[in-house]
């Protein structure tokens, strides 16, 4: 590796980490983590780049701090955002949690999160339960012929989602019309 000499060089070094992220940062909403991580693979996939691993990491952490410092980027931010969105499409609340320990977010900030969601209504997950329900068309949104031999099939489904058997069984067990009502209500 090729050891930079001057100062020059830094500085150009340090605009194209900010050009790349500003790019990428217009296109898709991101965590600290996920930039970092696109930025080493943008950096390392591109001709000519002699900067050591180290001196890479420490540039990119100086520009996502910079980042945060003007407020561009924020984990927690994107931590209630995506959790808000997950909740309106039916995911349960250990599958958000999990997506975002996934993507890098600190622990506090997920407990925030999940706090937010418990108390604006403290079932969240048979509610989303139920959305998941309508959305795959499982469990009360079969015909009645067909709720018993797909039984272990849908309950299978929604385990996959993250709901635990207790929550999955309740939803499984409701008849079409409380389903209705209980869709009309979330």
């Amino acid at each position: 590796m090729i050891p930079r000499k001057n100062k020059k060089n830094l500085e150009a070094n340090i605009e194209e980490i900010r050009n790349l992220s500003f790019s990428y940062l217009e296109k898709y909403s991101a965590s600290k983590q996920q930039l970092r991580t696109y930025l080493l693979k943008k950096y390392f996939k591109s001709p000519g780049s002699f900067i050591d691993k180290k001196e890479l990491l420490n540039l990119i952490d100086f520009v996502i701090l910079d980042l945060e410092k003007n407020k561009l980027i924020s984990d927690k931010f994107y931590s209630d955002s995506k959790s808000r969105s997950f909740v309106k499409r039916g995911y349960s609340i250990r599958k958000i949690r999990n997506y975002l320990i996934q993507k890098g977010i600190e622990n506090n900030y997920i407990q925030e999160s999940i706090s937010k969601i418990i108390s604006n209504n403290s079932d969240q997950d048979f509610f989303s339960a139920i959305k998941l329900c309508k959305k795959k068309r499982i469990g009360p949104c079969r015909s009645e012929d067909n709720r018993v031999l797909f039984y272990k099939k849908d309950i299978s489904i929604l385990a996959r989602g993250g709901f635990d058997y207790e929550t999955s069984k309740k939803v499984m067990d409701l008849s079409k019309d409380d389903f209705e009502n209980f869709l009309k209500l979330s």
